[in-house]
């Protein structure tokens, strides 16, 4: 088996072809510029020296055929584009090319080839916008409140008519939060452990978080990146949330460690050195829980 990841450099990336390599898989990874790009992510993870990487520019239609005609993958893994709710509202343009554009370039490109190959599109729970109370499902209705969310119920859609109209296997994967060390210190998990580890050393004495108010399902990236793997080994495609199906809200991170007298209006200013070692040892243990599975198998 070969797989053709792209996004390989990020998180999900990362642990996913770590994972297929286990499985004896030969595992392909884009970038932009191979060449340039440093893959920091699988040199921590031991495996650099084991993916071959190949440049691919996923908004160029030409450069995804070069890519898949060279690499010949009977199983695509589409993880790359925008990350980022919030810059895409200051670049909303990139987050429809590198998300939208490059899933039907990438649909595009299968379906011209003619080969069985099997794909895979990393959605997100953004697509839901806000749900409220009720548990999101594979059919519940679409609602994006930012470009970020748009450009994913794009693609989504997208891998939904391929699948309908040409028989492709493709299949979206409908991921709410999940981490890791591998995360960019821009995600609040990593915020919070890198801003303990500088108060730990002394560079600081407090962290400033925002709204702790906010509810998320977290979940743990080397999981998520199995259940994107059985999604691709079913006998027929489908589309899958993949979640813990518990929300916790950002507080819970801090609250049972840290002083109250540190809260003040919207932003929380943490000063606590002696704290955050359990503090660390309470976000790795909540990130570690399995993924509940319903009676159907799928993940909730």
């Amino acid at each position: 088996m070969k797989a053709l990841i792209c996004g390989i450099g990020g998180q999900d990336g990362a642990y996913l072809g770590r994972h297929l390599l286990a499985k004896g898989y030969e595992v392909w990874g884009t970038s932009r510029d191979a060449q340039l790009a440093s893959f920091d992510n699988l040199r921590r993870l031991g495996v650099r020296d084991k993916v071959k990487t190949l440049s691919m520019a996923t908004n160029d239609f030409r450069s995804v055929l070069q890519a898949l005609t060279k690499c010949q993958p009977t199983e695509v893994y589409n993880l790359a584009g925008q990350t980022s709710v919030g810059l895409s509202f200051e670049q909303p343009t990139e987050a429809l090319e590198s998300i939208a554009t490059a899933t039907l370039n990438l649909l595009e490109v299968i379906r011209f080839l003619g080969k069985p190959i099997r794909f895979y599109q990393a959605g997100s729970s953004e697509c839901f916008g806000d749900v409220g109370e009720v548990a999101a499902t594979e059919t519940t209705h679409f609602e994006p409140r930012s470009p970020y969310a748009v450009a994913k119920s794009t693609a989504h859609w997208l891998v939904v008519n391929y699948r309908e109209a040409y028989g492709l296997y493709a299949c979206n994967g409908i991921l709410f939060n999940h981490e890791s060390a591998l995360r960019p210190p821009r995600f609040v998990t990593r915020k919070i452990t890198q801003g303990a580890v500088r108060i730990a050393r002394g560079a600081t004495d407090k962290l400033l978080l925002g709204d702790l108010g906010i509810r998320r399902d977290w979940g743990w990236s080397p999981e998520y990146v199995d259940a994107m793997w059985r999604m691709l080994q079913l006998d027929k495609p489908q589309d899958f949330v993949i979640a813990t199906g518990f929300r916790v809200r950002c507080r819970i991170l801090w609250k049972p460690r840290l002083p109250k007298s540190i809260l003040t209006g919207k932003t929380t200013c943490c000063r606590t050195r002696s704290s955050f070692a359990r503090l660390k040892s309470a976000i790795a243990a909540a990130m570690r829980r399995k993924p509940m599975r319903t009676s159907a198998g799928r993940h909730r």
